[in-house]
């Protein structure tokens, strides 16, 4: 293939437009955020499930509470009422009265085990709700982490993304100004070769594998017409020949 030098020189800047391209888009994976947003969105989600979980058992001890105060309630409703049959002389019967204060005697110690149910149920709401409040304040200590480090990885990628599209208008304009045929070539040479396709000759090396030619391969380059598009034997890479090829 043959291309004017001037058009081999420009590939040149295309290929150092591509290597910043590769810069940015690298820079912008490995954007420290990335990571520390990974690790803080698995701790969000682990405190807020054990929050949820936390809120679910005050709710279920809420109720576990309020059903053992209404069975004490129950309890000493009866107990009055038993005690104002007692207190009111209308049981005549030596057996009933025995039976009554014997009944009395049992609902005052179900009342006295119900009420110690009540207590140690408080107890675990009480330690559930510090748990809640506990968790509550860990996820929002962490959300804002979270907010903070979504703030500053946009901030980057966007700072990031300006410069890439600025980049890639500047490689477009100078691609358009380069035979088709040979950014073709490029390109194909460019993904096969990790990026880079033309590389410049300096001083008798590649700079695309920093291999230094051999004198055969010196001499053919010598020999070559200066339209002529010379490819490294060791790399395939596109040779770009300039003032300090040292040939």
């Amino acid at each position: 293939m043959n291309a004017e030098p001037a058009d081999q020189i420009r590939l040149l800047d295309v290929q150092a437009l591509d290597v910043r391209l590769s810069q940015l888009a690298h820079k912008r994976r490995s954007l420290p955020e990335h990571a520390e947003l990974d690790s803080l969105t698995k701790d969000l989600v682990q405190q807020r499930d054990l929050l949820v979980a936390a809120q679910t058992e005050e709710s279920d001890t809420a109720r576990e509470q309020t059903k053992a105060e209404q069975d004490v309630d129950q309890v000493r409703q009866r107990a009055v009422r038993d005690q104002q049959r007692l207190d009111s002389g209308a049981v005549g019967s030596p057996r009933d009265l025995e039976n009554l204060q014997r009944e009395i005697a049992s609902l005052a110690k179900r009342q006295g085990d119900l009420e110690d149910v009540v207590l140690e149920v408080m107890e675990r709401r009480e330690s559930a709700a510090e748990r809640v409040a506990e968790l509550t304040e860990r996820v929002a200590s962490l959300q804002t982490r979270t907010d903070d480090a979504t703030a500053r990885r946009d901030a980057a990628t966007a700072e990031l993304d300006t410069e890439t599209e600025t980049v890639t208008k500047d490689r477009a304009l100078i691609v358009s100004s380069i035979p088709a045929d040979l950014v073709a070539l490029y390109e194909k040479i460019r993904v096969k070769q990790g990026g880079v396709g033309a590389a410049k000759l300096y001083q008798r090396r590649c700079l695309g594998c920093q291999i230094e030619l051999d004198i055969a391969e010196v001499n053919e380059v010598k020999a070559a017409a200066a339209n002529k598009v010379v490819r490294h034997e060791n790399c395939g890479r596109i040779l770009v020949r300039t003032a300090d090829s040292g040939i």
